[in-house]
């Protein structure tokens, strides 16, 4: 394929696509290159895109590999091929939604092997997709982060988890699990895309308080370190329109590259190693499929508090 540092032009789903340094590493743990990273995310595209796609991407990308300094990317970069779907939209969290930023829009195979040459290792998204530009964001999933604090660990939160599953199912909500790739765990529902993200952060919020009294030596609701050690904080946050959650099949930024992994319930177990590598994923979708495709399906709304 000519020089290592030589760009080389490959196709991938009918779309030209310039790649270069195949071979530089990103994960120095194990020696996972960049071009180890493209096939990945070529052969997860068909799971990976349907909870993608029309929500707008943000990127950590590790230009030097995961051992060394990273940045956030929101706004189509420069060079950006004109085949890449932007989209020009309010920034959330900004005043009264008035600054605006081209996000890059992942909806094709090419788009994901652009953004692994990028080394863009993780990608994140909110819970809302594009609607009408200015109209609120109406979230289509609940979405909660349960984040060991110092004195706790992944066991933990899966205690957290079972515990909040069946709280959720009382409100007539199906929560489904995934690892997060690295310490914590991740609940998800499908909901009705009818509620503001206030609405939906404040039945979360709830949920978490309640919790939280019920089970005040393991579990907070609270985001302020004091009140985390030892426990689990129900980050009931992660619904405000403004924040994102690393997307089901995203890898992750660790020394060897482990991958945010939907699991069933069976699997949640007080052991449970959630550092799945990409080809134990791509393994366990051949076998079981998209274990959150039920998330693509609408659900019930919430109850209002």
């Amino acid at each position: 394929m000519g020089s290592e540092r030589q760009p080389t032009e490959v196709t991938v789903d009918g779309r030209r696509l310039i790649v270069t340094r195949l071979s530089k590493v990103l994960y120095p743990d194990t020696g996972f290159t960049k071009g180890e990273v493209i096939d990945y995310y070529v052969q997860v595209a068909e799971h990976l895109l349907p909870h993608v796609i029309d929500r707008p991407v943000t990127r950590i990308r590790y230009p030097h590999g995961t051992g060394d300094k990273s940045f956030y990317e929101k706004n189509a970069p420069k060079g950006t091929p004109d085949w890449v779907r932007t989209e020009n939209l309010p920034t959330p969290g900004s005043t009264k939604d008035r600054a605006f930023t081209d996000f890059v829009m992942v909806d094709s195979v090419a788009s994901l092997a652009w953004l692994g040459n990028l080394a863009a290792l993780e990608l994140h998204v909110p819970q809302w997709k594009v609607e009408r530009r200015r109209e609120p964001r109406h979230p289509d999933r609940l979405v909660i982060d349960l984040d060991p604090g110092e004195g706790a660990d992944i066991g933990d939160c899966v205690e957290v988890a079972i515990i909040l599953r069946d709280r959720l199912a009382e409100d007539g909500l199906t929560a489904y699990p995934k690892s997060s790739g690295k310490k914590g765990v991740h609940l998800a529902c499908p909901i009705a895309a009818e509620q503001t993200d206030k609405e939906v952060s404040a039945y979360a919020r709830a949920v978490a308080y309640e919790l939280s009294a019920e089970h005040p030596d393991l579990i907070t609701g609270n985001m302020r370190k004091v009140h985390r050690t030892g426990r689990v904080l129900i980050d009931w946050s992660q619904n405000n329109a403004a924040k994102t959650t690393v997307a089901p099949y995203s890898l992750r930024n660790r020394g060897a590259p482990t991958i945010s992994t939907p699991l069933t319930w069976d699997e949640m177990v007080p052991d449970l190693d959630g550092g799945f590598a990409p080809d134990a994923v791509l393994e366990r979708l051949e076998r079981d499929g998209d274990l959150w495709k039920p998330l693509l399906d609408p659900g019930p709304r919430v109850p209002d508090v």
